[in-house]
């Protein structure tokens, strides 16, 4: 296929999978998805594998495929039908978490079965033994919620109102999450329709011949960087703070890169075993954190494309923290998990192309989950959300400041909007001082958020890391302030929590959230102090802090 040809097409399948995300955004009822973005769309091809996926989370991004191809391996694919439409969202069979709910749907075009449109989003509660689902002392994936296998939530386009009413009867907030599913539906009416049309624009032959093309471009320019990078093996290890259950001693991330040649092997040998707590990943989200990482560090603008990562071989040992096997609980995985092994992971790489890879970002996507029953509304609430952090350092630039970092690209709860579904009242919200990671090119600054509720018997979970082992620099540069979280009572007492944590709050009671920042790169002492300058003005570095941490003010 000529490249003109082969270019227009890309743009026209990623175009497809850019629409469903802003039509599921558009339509979804939860705070969630139409405000926070937990989303993400992709086209595949028959076999399961990525034709194109939208710029949405890279941890969902990175799983879909599996979750496509592990429904495709136990549903019957000569059975499916035109208007038929997949839902599943049990991690073992290719997912994160049982509130991550996968729907993808076969095209058909003149009798053939063409392509699968999918998407995954985040729901605000799915069951289980609390609000909103996750729990930092969940011991098993039952504890998490109702699991799908992969069932038909549409047959020859009619929609099963009897899986709809298992569905609705076994979750807190029926009309968000009822809401949330018609959405993913509409997204993939919206795919379907897209790809039919430019089948009919261009011939159904032409539009396989493009995705085949694109698949052998895309992994040809992978293997063009990956034969850039000196030959060797490059080993790194990372901690977590324990499970939050049976124990406080770190747990071992362990993973060597080895590069030489057109390709790559990642091997986590060493890893510790799988745990009792919720930080359990299952292979695919091993998978998207390598996906991630390796795209990041040699030429983000290759397409996310199966053939992309087609070069990559990955070792997981079966029974380890990054393989973990059923019924582990997985609930946090993604948001604590996956950011540690990108951070492994990126130590390795800094070993090959530090000028390409930032220090340690925040460490964790921060989840805040609350949840409770409105006496006053008789109806439960529930809401998720990931509070930004810093991310780390880099050559020639400084870490961005109070984002969602790495496998996280959500956005965060607008302050009305939080006010306004949830019972409490925000105090603070901006960034933390001091919480950087000094350097010559200095990490982002953390978040701080202070909330006071405003009823009782509110149950919050949170699901963090980097308390007791914050952000680490490169070359020189200095680790970030580790995160903090602390109940203010009404009464006055303070209560210091863990990075994983389960409590109650009543009215008046106040949470501090204070995420950690990024790590910094390179030595300060070659910090431009005109840089220092401008942090002590903004407030965002006390001079204390810029005298003794910086050489030059």
């Amino acid at each position: 296929m000529d490249v003109i040809t082969l270019e227009v097409m890309r743009n026209r399948f990623f175009a497809i999978t850019e629409e469903m995300g802003a039509a599921l955004i558009r339509t979804a009822y939860s705070t969630n998805i139409k405000d926070r973005r937990d989303c993400s769309c992709a086209l595949f091809d028959v076999n399961g594998d990525t034709i194109a996926q939208a710029e949405h989370i890279p941890v969902h991004s990175g799983v879909l495929p599996w979750g496509v191809k592990g429904a495709l391996a136990v549903i019957d694919i000569d059975k499916l039908r035109p208007g038929d439409m997949i839902l599943h969202n049990d991690p073992f069979i290719g997912g994160t978490h049982l509130p991550d709910i996968i729907v993808f749907s076969p095209i058909f075009y003149k009798g053939r079965l063409m392509a699968f449109v999918g998407n995954l989003a985040h729901h605000v509660d799915v069951g289980g033994k609390v609000p909103g689902s996750l729990t930092p002392d969940a011991t098993e994936i039952f504890h998490e919620g109702i699991r799908f296998p992969p069932v038909k939530i549409r047959k020859a386009g009619v929609l099963d109102e009897e899986l709809l009413a298992i569905h609705r009867d076994n979750v807190r907030t029926f009309y968000e999450s009822n809401g949330d599913l018609m959405a993913q539906i509409a997204a993939n009416n919206v795919g379907e329709k897209r790809l039919m049309d430019l089948c009919d624009e261009c011939g159904g032959d032409l539009v396989l011949e493009a995705a085949g093309e694109l698949h052998s471009y895309c992994r040809r320019r992978m293997e063009v960087e990956l034969k850039k990078l000196p030959a060797g093996t490059f080993s790194y290890r990372d901690t977590l703070e324990g499970d939050g259950i049976t124990t406080d001693e770190p747990l071992l991330i362990q993973v060597s890169v080895t590069t030489g040649g057109e390709k790559v092997k990642v091997d986590f040998t060493g890893t510790c075993p799988q745990v009792k707590g919720p930080l359990n990943c299952v292979r695919p989200m091993a998978l998207a954190c390598i996906y991630y990482v390796i795209r990041a560090v040699t030429d983000p603008s290759i397409p996310p494309n199966a053939g992309t990562f087609e070069p990559i071989e990955v070792i997981t040992p079966e029974g380890s923290l990054v393989n973990a096997h059923f019924p582990a609980a997985t609930g946090s995985g993604n948001s604590i998990t996956c950011q540690r092994i990108v951070d492994a992971l990126l130590g390795a790489f800094a070993q090959i192309i530090p000028e390409r890879v930032c220090a340690a970002a925040t460490g964790s996507m921060n989840g805040i989950q609350l949840g409770g029953y409105d006496y006053r509304t008789q109806s439960y609430f529930a809401n998720g959300e990931t509070v930004g952090g810093g991310y780390g350092g880099i050559f020639g630039q400084d870490g961005a400041s109070g984002v969602n970092t790495h496998m996280t690209n959500t956005r965060n709860t607008p302050i009305e909007v939080l006010e306004t579904t949830m019972p409490v009242r925000v105090i603070r919200y901006g960034l933390m001082p001091d919480s950087e990671g000094p350097g010559q090119f200095r990490g982002g600054f953390g978040l701080q958020r202070v909330l006071e509720f405003q009823t009782d018997e509110v149950d919050c979970f949170i699901a963090s890391d980097r308390v007791k082992t914050p952000p680490w620099g490169l070359l020189g540069g200095k680790p970030a302030r580790g995160a903090r979280f602390k109940v203010v009572r009404t009464n006055g007492q303070i209560e210091q929590l863990p990075s994983k944590a389960r409590v109650r709050f009543y009215t008046g009671d106040q949470l501090y959230i204070e995420t950690s920042g990024g790590g910094g790169w390179g030595s300060p002492q070659k910090r431009d102090p005109e840089l220092i300058k401008k942090d002590v003005e903004d407030g965002l570095i006390s001079e204390d802090r810029a005298k003794s941490e910086y050489v030059g003010f």
